[in-house]
């Protein structure tokens, strides 16, 4: 097995991919979170290194211009998110699988890198208005934001069909184990 391996969940936001992501790192040593860059403030007690790597948005655009990023998006205006390529150097020196929780756009361009040893898997909500209501019930969200939000996932609900495998996430703990089950098989588990 190549050790270059990698794995990308995406997913609108409020789509599950965070938890089901939780769960398999929970469960399988082998796998380890790819912890992305942002711009964005943290949330709650959240920590740099631990969430995200947050930086301001001047450390993130010098980073672009040094070419350390396997991908980055402007999510949100002036919120930017990327996948530093030293965040997977550094997981596959530990011998270990990056699994990447990132945006429909952003694994759209790691998987076109690392066609062959990628598994992408997109967590389908069960509708917009689930998503909405998700969303809402995060309690983080303006109204501004989450009509943002809303209407993002609408769009990127189209992309479904360039990635390996869609698992809709209707219930949790089924949508949980049908990842395990493409994971273990990408693998060879």
């Amino acid at each position: 097995m190549s050790l270059r391996k990698l794995i990308i969940l995406t997913a609108p936001s409020g789509s599950g991919k965070t938890s089901i992501t939780r769960f398999l790192i929970g469960k399988y040593p082998k796998l380890s979170f790819s912890i992305s860059a942002t711009t964005r403030l943290p949330r709650g007690d959240e920590q740099t290194g631990i969430e995200y790597y947050f930086m301001s948005v001047t450390d993130f655009r010098q980073k672009i211009d040094e070419n350390a990023f396997i991908e980055w998006e402007m999510v949100y205006e002036s919120k930017y998110y990327g996948t530093l390529k030293s965040e997977l150097e550094r997981i596959w020196n530990e011998g270990k699988i990056p699994m990447l929780d990132i945006d429909v756009q952003g694994a759209i361009h790691v998987q076109q890198q690392f066609a062959g040893d990628c598994l992408s898997i997109f967590i389908e909500p069960p509708s917009v208005e689930e998503l909405k209501r998700r969303l809402e019930s995060r309690g983080t969200e303006t109204l501004e934001s989450l009509a943002t939000r809303v209407s993002k996932a609408s769009y990127e609900m189209s992309f479904t069909h360039h990635f390996t495998k869609t698992i809709l996430n209707d219930n949790l703990e089924k949508a949980c184990a049908e990842t395990e089950e493409v994971i273990k098989d990408f693998l060879g588990w």
